[in-house]
């Protein structure tokens, strides 16, 4: 290295601490990094730091942050035009907004309102049209970019938190966090919505595999051919009574055609000892050679050779179909690509055995990912870091940890957050908390069957919430308080043992979490629906059991909705607070919306007395609940 090259270097140090240290960075506040954008030409990195409201530019020559600068909110996601002109910033909150900036001085440029709790903006390949995910009201915003305004918003399934358009900018895939119907019904999974970016409408919705929930990622190969989406497959179906082999959560991805717009395959994470928890983001190589994803749960990144995964897929499903036939047991199906047939894959944790490679990474909580050129770069959420792995070599990756800035104190709040996150608190990494809460403590949709009370009697998941200020926990008050119930978790769901300040560092993150504002506000008040609601609330009885500022009594009732051997069975009052973001409901999540809990599934009136309300006394009693 030159003299000069080397006092260049030090200068931009010094540069990078004086504008970290003036950049507005709230006292001893973290940057929890979670989302990334590279330019076109692979010269800067742009970090959405979320918990200090800011963007940092990473210099990849440097691997340094050069310069910062503040958003109005926690941002999201990030977008960047191709001739690097504007980057859209989209900003988390009830009132969602994409901050529209100039990549290098940081000037706002532009705030365009879009849903609840925007995310994961993806811009077409003309730049014309930024997409962009409201994740709490399961709608997809359009922005014409030229005019700097909505122009559509677009209904899709529950939680959209991903999108990638196709090359040939004709679909826009989504993908959607949680599953949208019965729990006791199945299939019970999460969809990707295909949108026709023509019509501006969803043109199919792609269910995955029974038990897919806490989806997190969706990419587009290069070339256009695949869609590539990272989930949770879940074995609900079975009592929780071991973790090995899988046997509770599995981690996978989805392969779909993206031309024919089907499932073509769901292939595990996994190996058959250790599981790679928690898969979050996905990326290809640009020469759609690697799939790269990150696993927020066991601080890693999977690397998978694409080409060997579809030729195993296709050589599997031939020799399947061969055995079938001369087996007798049927004629025989097409298993190509796109086919609908029953698979095995789903459930062989070996099934990437010699074409995937598993990187520890060098921080914690590993969420967002870009690649550029033959090195990928992982944000870590937890240790304010970057990883960089570079692929340039055939025998062997190199992995090199950046700081975005100085190493912090952990707070309890904190700590706890990151334990509930990570799955080496869990017996062979399968699961951590969040893989049965996997948005800030709410709830995966889904019925488990817990050793808590029993074989045989599976309960809905529910939302940590406010569960420390609403004992008893557990649907059925199984557990006298909340502090009861996470050391139960750790010991009969994650199969472990921790050190009591661990689980008392959990208990302070699920006391620190708060409610999001409900989507049926109108401008954060009730709506005049909402607002004679209020008043069949009280004329329904219902707060003679939801009252106060939670709504709940905290006591436990037989409100006539138990069945088979839950008949006559007293359910805690649960709180309505945040109701709206919790289906489906009841014990069993046999009832999709409000209304169904208040009309279909309360026949004798011992759940409300509102059988002889009118249709619109109904509605707005459903709409005040749903307000809260």
């Amino acid at each position: 290295m030159s003299r000069s090259t080397a006092k260049q270097g030090r200068c931009a140090r010094i540069v990078a601490l004086a504008l970290y240290l003036t950049a507005g960075v709230r006292g001893a506040d973290y940057l929890s990094p979670s989302a990334l954008v590279a330019d076109s030409k692979g010269g800067s990195l742009y970090i959405a730091e979320a918990t200090a409201k800011q963007v940092a530019v990473l210099d990849l020559a440097l691997d340094e942050v050069t310069r910062t600068f503040s958003v109005p909110d926690e941002p999201s996601g990030l977008a960047l035009s191709r001739d690097g002109s504007r980057l859209y910033v989209t900003c988390g909150s009830a009132q969602g907004r994409v901050h529209v900036a100039h990549p290098r001085s940081g000037e706002s440029l532009d705030t365009l309102p879009v849903g609840h709790t925007p995310t994961a903006p993806v811009l077409s390949p003309d730049g014309k049209r930024l997409y962009v995910c409201n994740s709490l009201d399961d709608t997809v915003s359009v922005i014409d970019t030229e005019h700097r305004r909505e122009i559509a918003r677009i209904r899709v399934s529950r939680e959209p938190v991903a999108a990638s358009v196709t090359p040939d900018a004709k679909w826009l895939y989504v993908g959607n966090q949680l599953p949208d119907g019965p729990a006791d019904a199945g299939p019970v999974a999460c969809k990707v919505s295909v949108i026709n970016i023509e019509t501006l409408s969803v043109d199919v919705s792609i269910v995955l595999p029974n038990g897919s929930t806490g989806l997190r990622g969706l990419a587009v190969s290069p070339d256009g051919s695949f869609v590539f989406v990272s989930h949770l497959l879940s074995r609900y179906t079975v009592p929780t009574t071991q973790l090995e082999r899988g046997w509770i959560n599995t981690n996978a991805i989805t392969i779909i055609d993206a031309a024919d717009r089907k499932l073509i395959e769901t292939v595990l994470l996994d190996d058959v000892d250790y599981g790679a928890a928690n898969p979050w983001a996905v990326a290809c190589t640009a020469d759609g050679k690697y799939l790269c994803v990150t696993h927020a749960g066991t601080h890693e990144l999977s690397l998978t050779d694409v080409d060997a995964m579809l030729d195993k897929i296709k050589s599997h499903r031939e020799r399947q179909s061969r055995d079938a036939r001369s087996s007798g047991s049927g004629p025989g199906a097409s298993y190509g690509y796109g086919g609908e047939s029953v698979s095995d894959i789903p459930n062989q944790l070996s099934f990437l055995h010699g074409i995937r490679r598993r990187v520890r990474l060098g921080g914690r909580g590993p969420r967002a990912l870009v690649v550029v050129d033959h090195k990928a770069y992982v944000a870590e959420y937890f240790t304010d870091s970057i990883t960089m792995v570079d692929m340039g070599h055939k025998s062997r990756v190199e992995t090199t940890s950046i700081a975005l800035g100085p190493k912090k104190q952990m707070t309890a709040v904190r700590r706890g957050e990151m334990l509930f996150h990570d799955a080496l608190l869990c017996f062979q990494g399968w699961q951590s908390c969040a893989s049965c809460h996997p948005a800030d403590g709410r709830p995966d949709a889904l019925n488990w069957d817990l050793l808590n009370d029993g074989l045989g009697n599976p309960k809905n998941t529910k939302s940590l919430l406010l569960a420390h200020e609403t004992p008893p926990a557990m649907i059925t008050g199984v557990r006298d308080t909340a502090e009861a119930a996470v050391r139960a978790g750790i010991r009969h769901i994650q199969f472990a043992t921790c050190p009591e300040e661990d689980a008392a560092a959990i208990d302070e993150y699920l006391k620190s979490l708060k409610p999001a504002p409900s989507p049926y506000l109108v401008k954060g008040e009730l709506s005049g629906s909402a607002q004679r609601g209020r008043q069949v609330f009280e004329k329904a009885k219902c707060s003679s059991c939801h009252n106060g500022p939670l709504h709940t009594d905290l006591k436990k009732y037989d409100v006539g909705t138990g069945r088979g051997r839950e008949k006559g069975l007293e359910f805690d009052t649960p709180t309505l607070v945040e109701v709206w973001r919790t289906a489906p409901y009841l014990y069993d999540g046999r009832a999709v919306t409000i209304k169904e809990v208040l009309t279909k599934y309360n026949p004798d009136d011992k759940h409300g007395a509102t059988s002889d309300l009118t249709e619109r006394q109904i509605n707005d009693l459903a709409e005040f609940v749903l307000s809260q």
